[in-house]
This record gives C-alpha cells, sequence and structure tokens, in this order.
C-alpha cells in the first residue's frame, strides 16, 4: 500500500535510489499485504499454528509462490532485471484476477510499476 507520505511505496522511499532488488522485496510486501486475508481463511488448513509462526507460513508462502514466477519466467529471483519485474507483475496479475476486483488489481499494479520505472 501506498503509505502515508507519497514517497513511500511498499516501504520504499521512491526519492532513493530503487534498485530491482528493492522492487522485487516491495512486490512481496505488495502481493502479501494483498493476499493475507485469503491466507488467514485457510488458517485451519495449517494445523492452527501460533500466531507468529502463522505469519512467517504466510510471509514464506508469498516468497515462494513470487520465487517460482521467477522460475516461471526463466527470470533470476537474486538477480532480477526490469524486464523480470514486469513479466512478474503480469503474471501476479493475472493469479490475482481469481481473487480481487480489477480496480483493486490495478492500484496495486500501478503502485509497482512507479517503483519500477525508477529503476535506472
Amino acid at each position: 500500500m501506498v503509505q502515508k507520505s507519497q514517497n513511500i511505496i511498499y516501504g520504499v522511499d521512491i526519492n532513493k535510489k530503487v534498485t530491482p532488488v528493492i522492487v522485487r522485496d516491495a512486490i512481496i510486501q505488495c502481493f502479501y499485504e494483498a493476499h493475507c486475508n485469503v491466507l488467514e481463511l485457510a488458517k485451519d488448513t495449517f494445523g492452527k499454528p501460533s500466531k507468529k509462526r502463522f505469519e512467517d507460513m504466510k510471509k514464506t508462502h508469498v516468497k515462494e509462490l513470487i520465487y517460482d514466477i521467477f522460475i516461471k519466467i526463466e527470470g533470476d529471483y537474486d538477480k532480477p532485471t526490469k524486464d523480470d519485474l514486469i513479466k512478474v507483475v503480469e503474471n501476479l496479475k493475472k493469479f490475482a484476477s481469481f481473487y480481487r476486483k480489477p480496480e483493486i488489481i490495478n492500484k496495486h499494479v500501478s503502485e509497482i510499476m512507479q517503483l519500477i520505472n525508477r529503476i535506472k
């Protein structure tokens, strides 16, 4: 989400240098925030873990999902390119369309694209 300051997007200060790894991590944070409640609905299927353990599980799940998309697009998770990040966002947009309304998806995509466009 865009935080209080319009200069901060998913924890990234757009007035500072934005790297592909920073954007990758922002994508993870964005997707985690956007799909946290969907994962909450599945809590019972995880054996009712403690709150902290479940938060860790949700974050790991999102990170692995995004890692798998990097594999699918033949991108490099550890050294993503601008093009890799755009492809990841396109794939996440399709994935999210099963859970979210288009206007919400487009808002998140727009925010992430602001970051991608800041990569030199």
